[in-house]
């Protein structure tokens, strides 16, 4: 199968079977490791990357379904002002123990970071929910997200 997929803004071609899946591919053939295998069943956010702008689980996204969408992983993300601001906020928190989360998380926050919108800590929590802190880091990865998504004009979640 030959499939054609914007990757971090690169045009390139799928070049393996359809149903394999897109974090394979990422990993495998492109080389682009941020996103982890995590549970393989879309439930714990290691392998998040975002999919025409929208994060999406990729260990369970076939390739297949790529054609003429645009993928952007964490590698393209923290090339940009907003991704900087995310991994600054992560670091000023030590937000990460053993980092294996950090990486979906980071796309996820990158994506409501972009979004501009003020969120509370509810709605970040809401959003981060999907991804599985498995060292105990959630708290400060949770208080690093509150301070960079709240309190853009003075208000207060």
């Amino acid at each position: 199968m030959e499939t054609p997929v914007v990757v971090n803004g690169q045009s390139t071609r799928v070049e393996v079977a359809a149903e394999t899946p897109l974090l394979w591919w990422l990993r495998e053939d492109l080389g682009l490791r941020a996103a982890k295998f995590g549970c393989g069943l879309e439930q714990c956010g290691a392998c998040r990357v975002l999919i025409d702008g929208i994060p999406r689980s990729s260990c369970q996204v076939p390739v297949g379904d790529l054609a003429g969408r645009d993928v952007t992983t964490l590698e393209q993300l923290v090339r940009d002002p907003a991704g900087q601001r995310v991994v600054d906020a992560l670091l000023g928190r030590n937000a990460g123990q053993c980092g294996y989360c950090l990486p979906g998380i980071a796309v996820t926050l990158v994506h409501l970071v972009l979004r501009g919108e003020t969120l509370t800590r509810e709605e970040i929590t809401d959003a981060l929910d999907a991804h599985l802190c498995r060292c105990g880091s959630q708290p400060r990865i949770i208080a690093a997200a509150v301070e960079l998504l709240s309190d853009r004009d003075g208000a207060t979640p």
